[in-house]
């Protein structure tokens, strides 16, 4: 049987033979023949035979099927029986070209026929001897031993007759609807078990990648935190570098001072004392800057920090949550396990 995606079963292929154990069926085709005393045999929808005929009549074996022109009028039949048991989706019973009852019972499956239980060679009443002449003419078989053959032929009431084609068609659909369930739910936990791996697998993806992303995250703010460190000492830097250049200030103060004293020998110093005062400004003035962007970078960092922190308190949520759904996971993978085991002893 071919499958159409995963596991699905596709029930235009379904084949009576897939549902039905034909040896139990020819089993109870036979009990049920001797038991009630009415032929039987089991065809496909092309009415070929799946199993033995069953206490078929000396009648219709010796006789009527004993010639091509009988056999193909028996098949003919056959036909006309098992299309009309599609049709009402219940059994049929109908006299057959040779004047015996016979009865169509259909298997169906969700609407659709599978195969057809035939079956009957029997009479409601005594046979007409001159009718069955003329049958006997017709196929080209003896008239005397086809008379003969006939007057043996059990005599059953019409009710009885439909009551055991109604048996044959309760079991064996009830037979092909059971057989088709199991196969079925056998196929729903197949492709629920490869669902379910492809689940795990992927949790376990997930599991492995937020492992990943936690310890990447632990090294990221381990290098926050000395990004923090070589910040802090750049303001270190900044606050010597600023001490000098106040230093640098008085220094370039006192020259200027000490240069207008010493009147015109002093102008050169005091042009030498006045750069020294404007380098001072200018290193306080990037002593600011640096600060400022220091401060911005810190700020920066502590905003990384905390959204590290709530990533990495996130992702162990998310761990925690995938733990639970891989438990969740191995636990429905088990009960699928007991349900294909059920379906199997059905």
């Amino acid at each position: 049987m071919n499958q159409k995606n995963a596991n699905e079963l596709d029930l235009s292929e379904v084949k009576l033979a897939d549902v039905i154990d034909l040896e139990f069926l020819q089993r109870f085709q036979d009990d049920f023949a001797k038991g009630v005393g009415l032929a039987s045999v089991t065809v496909d929808p092309d009415g070929t035979p799946v199993t033995k005929p069953s206490s078929y009549t000396r009648f219709c074996m010796d006789y009527t099927h004993s010639t091509e022109c009988g056999d193909k009028r028996c098949a003919e039949s056959h036909r006309k029986g098992g299309e009309e048991a599609a049709r009402t989706g219940k059994p049929v019973i109908y006299e057959c070209h040779a004047g015996l009852i016979d009865f169509a019972a259909p298997i169906m499956l969700e609407g659709r026929q599978i195969g057809t239980i035939l079956g009957g060679q029997v009479l409601t009443d005594v046979p007409n001897d001159s009718k069955y002449r003329k049958i006997a003419q017709e196929i080209g078989v003896d008239e005397d031993g086809y008379v003969e053959a006939v007057q043996e032929i059990r005599k059953l009431s019409r009710e009885s007759i439909e009551s055991a084609a109604n048996v044959l068609f309760i079991v064996a659909n009830n037979m092909s609807k059971t057989a088709y369930q199991q196969r079925k739910l056998k196929a729903t936990v197949e492709t629920l078990n490869d669902g379910l791996h492809q689940v795990s697998a992927t949790m376990e993806q997930l599991a492995a990648s937020a492992t990943d992303i936690n310890s990447n995250q632990v090294t990221l703010n381990s290098e926050i935190k000395n990004v923090n460190t070589v910040t802090g000492k750049i303001d270190e830097v900044m606050d010597f570098i600023k001490d000098i250049a106040d230093e640098t200030r008085l220094l370039g103060l006192n020259a200027a001072i000490e240069a207008a004293r010493a009147g015109e020998a002093g102008l050169g110093f005091g042009v030498v004392a006045q750069e020294i005062r404007k380098l001072s400004a200018d290193s306080k003035e990037t002593v600011g800057k640096i600060r400022d962007l220091t401060t911005i970078i810190k700020a920066s960092v502590d905003k990384t920090v905390r959204m590290g922190n709530e990533t990495t308190s996130t992702i162990e949520q998310q761990a925690a949550a995938i733990e639970e759904v891989t438990a969740s996971v191995e636990e429905i993978t088990s009960l699928t396990e007991q349900l294909n085991n059920l379906a199997n002893e059905m």
